[in-house]
């Protein structure tokens, strides 16, 4: 494995990402909420910014392009939907599309729902998804732009991924994540598991992420709505999936 990764806090509750290449030094900011935390972790892990995958065009994940762009000159990668959006953009990419960060090598999939033109970033040969806000741990974004059933649709081209990969989001959710879908599956023991290590985690205030889908298709209410008996939790018994999906999404809008 040549990638390595570098999480860290932005803004109040968002994470940025560094994706390093040791093998050619090249180094890929997994979107931009804001620049400052950006050029810290640069600094504190010693690589130099060639990239940036943007994942969608909502402000706090785009907020430090400009900024990061002026003073290191990297390159701008963004979903082809949303270019207009996005500020200094060099590179557009669709669906099955490759983008390389030095030797690596990630494979575009377009997973919209929460805006139009969402992508997500996967690289096979690291077992490595940065998802932004399509998928959570124990969640999934908001249907802002699309529609349940597209966004079922997204979460279904995700959730066929290998179960070992390392699922990047963009945001610390979990708690309040697992909260909500305690009250979808309140026996479900992968999910109280969960619940336990987290627990741990954040009162050190360790980062719940990244998890792995494994993880995630065990206990994530969102990746589970066509599971018979999450569809019965929900009174939704033999309906379409992405209607349960629909119905559980709602709820948690309004939790």
């Amino acid at each position: 494995m040549h990638a390595q990764t570098h999480l860290f806090p932005c803004l109040q509750d968002n994470y940025g990402v560094l994706l390093h290449d040791a093998d050619s030094g090249a180094t890929a900011a997994i979107d931009a909420p804001e620049a400052a935390p950006v050029e810290a972790a640069l600094a504190e892990m010693g690589w130099r910014l060639t990239d940036i995958l943007v994942t969608h065009h909502h402000a706090d994940h785009t907020g430090g392009i400009a900024e990061l762009k002026a003073r290191h000159h990297c390159r701008v990668v963004a979903p082809h939907g949303e270019a207009a959006k996005i500020p200094d953009v060099d590179e557009t990419v669709r669906e099955n599309d490759t983008v390389k960060v030095g030797s690596l090598s990630a494979r575009v999939i377009e997973t919209p729902g929460h805006t139009a033109g969402h992508i997500s970033y996967f690289l096979a040969a690291d077992k490595l998804a940065f998802v932004g806000d399509t998928l959570f741990s124990i969640g999934c974004g908001r249907v802002i732009e699309g529609t349940p059933e597209m966004m079922w649709q997204s979460l279904l081209k995700l959730r066929a991924l290998p179960d070992d990969t390392r699922i990047f989001c963009g945001h610390e959710y979990t708690q309040a994540n697992i909260r909500f879908a305690k009250t979808i599956e309140p026996a479900n023991a992968a999910l109280l598991a969960r619940d336990k290590k987290v627990e741990m985690l954040r009162a050190v205030r360790q980062p719940t992420i990244p998890s792995t889908l494994g993880e995630e298709k065990a206990a994530n209410p969102f990746l589970r709505a066509d599971v018979p008996e999450v569809a019965k939790a929900v009174r939704l018994a033999g309906q379409p999936a992405w209607k349960v999906f629909a119905e559980i999404r709602e709820r948690k809008n309004k939790s």
